[in-house]
């Protein structure tokens, strides 16, 4: 079997963490040929040094503390912020893993389907920006998207070998977030450490606000509307707090096929390197005998409106979605810092949405000038309110 030449961009985010792990199990079957960070220096050059990745890149600032401590001489450090296509387009690269956040990802991500790589994204980002230009250059050049996040990634192991026409609906299970019990009428005086305590995963910081509003939910089933080529009326979200169903897919003759398994990344990521095969993950098993009980129910979408207005501008589409968005990341980003309530979240973002003049089929010149319109409108919301 041919060694897969592994890049992945955000190598010291738990996506990329996790990633290095399922390949340090696999060490004749992948091969670290690019990692790229921006802040964790230290982080960045351990993974580097374990690894002896031809490429690392990191943000300006820090290509000259690499140079000093990274024992290495073979790896050349570059400027993610200029340089990152030097990682993506090198001929070897197998498997390029998306695990950076944000509208970043954007362009790394188009260039990989462009180059017909196998991607396997963990960020939604890109795909609720330009989904409809990602899948169409990924179909034109032959490229293979493989979802890592473990909601799309279940969907697509229940859709594997099957004609994706015959799909009846999507449900897309949602563990609630941390606010199930908060009463909405304490969302204002809710801090950035009360947000950011998830009563399941341990995520990034503007993930875990996401999930707080269900934006992240919202963002998640344009993402599947992206990538499965359904309606958004073909996608219902489901709570289901134990966090066993990653999601579900129904066909025409009623039946429902659910991946299940434990809560651990390594298992979506590790399917995304070896797929079509499966291995040994090495991990704990599921134990039924101590479930106990599975439940569902609906969201509450007047608590957490968000997950209606993602869903709206789903079914509306052209440049919405990127608008939308571009909205959230300034206005989490604003929480985070102090500059914004909990509770304004959602506030500038539905403004942004509803001022938005949207492009019903927009190039990606378009998508990039409606990100940066919605993003500077937001800023101005945002000192406003």
């Amino acid at each position: 079997m041919r060694i897969k030449n592994i890049v992945i961009l955000g190598s010291t985010g738990s996506i990329g963490i996790n990633t290095l792990k399922v390949i340090e199990r696999f060490p004749r079957q992948f091969k670290v040929v690019g990692l790229t960070a921006y802040n964790n220096l230290k982080l960045i050059q351990e993974q580097a040094e374990r690894f002896s990745p031809r490429y690392v890149a990191v943000k300006a600032s820090g290509i000259g503390y690499l140079k000093r401590h990274l024992i290495s001489r073979k790896t050349t450090i570059l400027d993610v912020a200029s340089e990152i296509h030097r990682v993506v387009s090198d001929p070897e690269v197998d498997i390029v893993v998306i695990g950076m956040g944000g509208a970043r990802a954007l362009g790394p991500f188009l260039q990989a389907v462009r180059l017909g790589k196998t991607v396997a994204p963990a960020n939604k980002e890109a795909l609720v920006m330009a989904g409809d230009i990602i899948m169409t250059q990924a179909r034109k050049h032959h490229a293979k998207i493989i979802p890592i996040d473990s909601e799309q990634s279940a969907i697509f192991q229940c859709l594997e070998g099957r004609n994706s026409n015959d799909l009846k609906k999507i449900y897309l299970t949602a563990s609630g977030g941390p606010l199930q019990s908060v009463p909405q009428s304490r969302f204002h005086d809710l801090t950035v450490k009360e947000i950011l305590k998830h009563p399941r995963w341990k995520m990034g910081r503007k993930i875990t606000v996401d999930s707080a509003t269900l934006m992240n939910k919202g963002l998640e089933a344009i993402e599947a509307q992206r990538l499965f080529g359904v309606e958004p009326d073909r996608i219902e979200v489901v709570i289901h707090q134990e966090a066993v169903i990653h999601s579900m897919v129904e066909f025409p003759d009623g039946a429902i096929l659910a991946q299940m398994g434990i809560t651990d990344m390594r298992l979506p990521i590790q399917y995304a390197l070896t797929y079509p095969r499966r291995h040994p993950s090495g991990l704990a098993k599921m134990n039924f005998f101590r479930l106990g009980k599975l439940t569902f129910r609906r969201p509450d979408r007047k608590k957490f409106p968000a997950l209606d207005l993602c869903f709206e501008v789903a079914q509306k589409g052209g440049s919405l979605p990127c608008v939308l968005n571009a909205a959230d990341e300034e206005a989490v980003e604003a929480f985070l810092n102090g500059r914004l309530t909990f509770s304004k979240i959602y506030k500038v973002i539905e403004k942004i949405v509803l001022k938005h003049k949207m492009i019903v089929n927009p190039r990606l010149k378009d998508i990039l000038a409606s990100d940066g319109w919605a993003r500077g409108e937001a800023r101005r919301v945002i000192e406003s309110v």
